[in-house]
């Protein structure tokens, strides 16, 4: 707020204003000056304010009371006349409203305030990922244990986060990815009634989410006799996975690490076949910053947790990737994932 010149700040951002109070509720916003900070929420979470935030200042607006008349009051109370909102996280006509419910206010936009903070996480953050990454790990051995090639890609997604629940995380931290065969060539693929038994591979993209911190990885299974294309091109992305990981430690910018990777691929003259940067950082959300991506300047620091996920995409055949999650240490890297990922660990027996 100092860089900005600016003295008050509102916090929309649901998970921004859950990073920097503790809450866990929604439909609330944080304003925050040079000495206040003000919750603006409503009756139904004042027991649970009291729980999780009990030195929290509160505005608890009454029924009928809008959330742009409910943040004109506080900011009418604190007497400041220029507030930064986040951009990122209002929509138009919100910002129109509030703009109207204070006229004499200037609304200055910026963006990712709260989120230049939540890069780097704390001894407790990275224990919340720790246990979402074992959650999700759990939940697949499970699953692979008991795969049947008459189960469709919906059948194990759904089985990944009802084993997840069991196994105490709140779900999956975004819908699981299980594409059989050629509809491993989408990146982003929709589980569908196809059977697992319907190819001789799967890919397997999916996390656990644990007191609302995320994991991701990847993984392919082979159901047959590995074939030689799968064998070419996986050892390919995992010699390519296993040089960006290599390569992550403090004071090497994001772009560096997308390139260690990306050259093995290149170099196996797949590099087209790679359309997509190599890793993102992941807490509260599933996507975050930082991007290990092409020019993308900014080094890595310790405490930041990045995905590391290196693919090739082959439309009419499928696609393979391979994905773990790293923590950048003061020396270098911890590779949170433990999951095997050699070739002969994809190899799975169905009934």
């Amino acid at each position: 707020m100092r860089t900005e010149q600016v003295r008050a700040a509102l916090i929309t951002n649901f998970n921004n204003v859950s990073y920097l109070t503790g809450f866990t509720g929604d439909d609330s916003y944080l304003f925050i000056t040079q000495k206040d900070s003000i919750l603006i929420t409503d009756q139904r979470y004042t027991t649970q304010l009291e729980e999780e935030c009990p030195a929290l200042e509160l505005q608890v607006r009454a029924p009928g009371v809008a959330m742009a008349d409910a943040v004109a009051d506080v900011v009418t109370a604190s007497r400041e006349r220029q507030v930064l909102v986040e951009s990122n996280s209002l929509t138009i006509g919100v910002h129109a409203s509030l703009a109207e419910s204070m006229p004499l206010v200037e609304l200055v936009r910026c963006t990712e305030l709260v989120e230049a903070l939540r890069i780097v996480k704390d001894a407790d953050e990275v224990s919340a990922i720790r246990r979402a990454v074992q959650q999700a790990e759990r939940a697949f051995q499970v699953v692979r244990a008991g795969l049947r090639g008459a189960q469709t890609e919906r059948d194990v997604a759904f089985a990944l986060e009802h084993q997840i629940r069991l196994f105490g995380g709140k779900g999956c931290s975004f819908p699981a990815i299980v594409a059989v065969g050629t509809r491993a060539a989408l990146p982003h693929a929709r589980p569908t009634t196809r059977c697992i038994g319907e190819s001789a591979f799967v890919l397997i993209d999916w996390g656990a989410c644990e007191s609302r911190y995320m994991s991701d990885l990847t993984r392919m299974l082979v159901t047959t006799k590995i074939p030689a294309k799968f064998e070419k091109f996986y050892n390919t992305v995992l010699q390519a996975q296993k040089a960006g990981i290599a390569a992550i430690r403090p004071g090497v910018a994001m772009e560096d690490i997308d390139r260690a990777a990306r050259t093995v691929i290149e170099q196996a003259g797949l590099g087209k076949r790679f359309g997509h940067g190599l890793g993102h950082g992941i807490g509260l959300d599933i996507h975050e910053n930082p991007r290990l991506t092409a020019n993308q300047k900014q080094l890595l620091a310790p405490g930041m947790v990045v995905t590391v996920e290196p693919g090739v995409y082959l439309p009419g055949w499928g696609g393979i990737r391979i994905e773990d999650d790293v923590l950048v240490t003061e020396d270098g890297h911890e590779v949170l994932t433990s999951l095997g990922k050699e070739l002969s660990d994809t190899v799975v027996t169905i009934s």
